[in-house]
């Protein structure tokens, strides 16, 4: 009975890491919608599969029955794997927990529950009620980590934030004349650009876009079409309209974050660029409040947001205790002292006082090392 037993846990689990990787594939580009991979599996043979689309539809259980539906397979007596609880409600689709019922499925193993108030425990309530077989927590933790944006902003109403820093060893950008191309190696760069087609949007500030110019794209071969949004929190609005993001905003959405008492006609010719320009109060010292700032932008459905640069922007997220995650890039230099530092004064004056973050990874990338960290509750 025991080997029995662990045999179906050990089967589970392989099924639910296959659904794990197809809701991986999605991160980046289902926003506002969470990524969900499903797999619907009988007889110890996979049926079809399934994964949340682009934009957040349709949704993964109802691809995968579709995609059974086209190939002509029973699914009756099915087991389906998904990684997250399947929806409840009647949105712009009917719920899947509905579709699954009435698709004859017998048992439905879930990574993770679903925190939007619309479903939380509602969906497999349904499942449930039908008298399906509801297996939940297989490969929870790793659900958790691809949809953390999407809980965030169920949690917070704005998106988890990733800051990612690329150091000397001494944990500075530039040199003091601003020299910073390049201080990883080619390696380390294009992992940078994996991580940006996982993140439905990407910030910096107007410091850091006047003087890199970036064009903040995925530039990895075939992945070209998963940019993310291009955000600058530019309160003035001082950024060029010769600028490469301006240049480029009718193929790659580019935002801009500005104070709502700057003049229009500053804006106007952005705007006329195809910038989306998104205007909101100043904060006590002049700026854009960074909780203020996040809070519209969960509002316009983003749910994971990379933090490129700079110095100061980075400073005032870690203040306000909204850096989520850290991936830091550590290349075998040394700069000194005089060098740019990657996070601008906080005003820390006690340990007791410093933003702490627990590791989550460390590997090799090329000649440089990518550590992943997550802020401590």
């Amino acid at each position: 009975m025991a080997d029995s037993i662990l045999t179906a846990m050990r089967s589970d689990a392989g099924w639910m890491a296959g659904a794990l990787a197809l809701a991986r594939r999605g991160m980046g580009e289902t926003w506002p919608n969470p990524t969900v991979g499903c797999v619907l599996v009988k007889d110890e043979i996979v049926l079809a599969r399934g994964r949340t689309f682009s934009g957040g539809r349709p949704h993964a259980e109802a691809a995968a029955l579709e995609a059974a539906r086209t190939l002509g397979v029973d699914v009756r007596g099915a087991t389906t794997y998904v990684t997250l609880e399947p929806c409840a409600h009647h949105g712009l689709t009917p719920p899947c927990a509905e579709a699954l019922v009435s698709a004859g499925i017998t048992r439905c193993v879930v990574a993770t529950g679903d925190p939007d108030p619309r479903v939380s425990g509602g969906g497999l309530a349904m499942l449930r009620q039908a008298g399906i077989e509801v297996l939940e927590g297989v490969g929870k933790a790793e659900a958790d980590e691809i949809n953390a944006g999407f809980f965030c902003r169920v949690h917070s109403g704005r998106p988890m934030v990733t800051l990612k820093l690329a150091t000397s060893l001494d944990g500075r950008i530039a040199t003091a004349a601003g020299d910073s191309k390049w201080i990883t190696g080619e390696a380390a760069r294009a992992r940078g650009h994996l991580l940006r087609s996982s993140h439905d949007a990407v910030l910096v500030g107007i410091g850091t876009a006047i003087a890199d110019d970036p064009l903040l794209t995925c530039r990895l071969p075939g992945l070209a079409a998963r940019s993310p949004v291009r955000l600058v929190a530019d309160s003035e609005a001082r950024l060029p309209v010769t600028a490469a993001m301006v240049r480029t905003a009718r193929s790659v959405p580019t935002w801009l974050i500005c104070a709502e008492n700057v003049p229009v006609e500053r804006t106007a010719v952005l705007e006329a660029a195809g910038v989306g320009v998104h205007r909101l109060p100043r904060g006590v010292d002049g700026r854009i409040e960074p909780v203020a700032m996040l809070q519209a932008l969960g509002a316009r459905g983003l749910t994971r947001i990379l933090v490129e640069g700079g110095g100061t922007l980075a400073a005032a997220l870690l203040a306000a205790g909204l850096v989520d995650r850290l991936a830091v890039f550590r290349a075998g230099v040394v700069i000194g002292g005089d060098g740019v530092p990657s996070v601008a004064a906080c005003g820390i004056e006690r340990l007791v006082e410093a933003h702490r973050f627990s590791r989550l990874s460390l590997g090799e990338t090329g000649e440089d090392v990518l550590e992943t960290w997550a802020r401590r509750a």
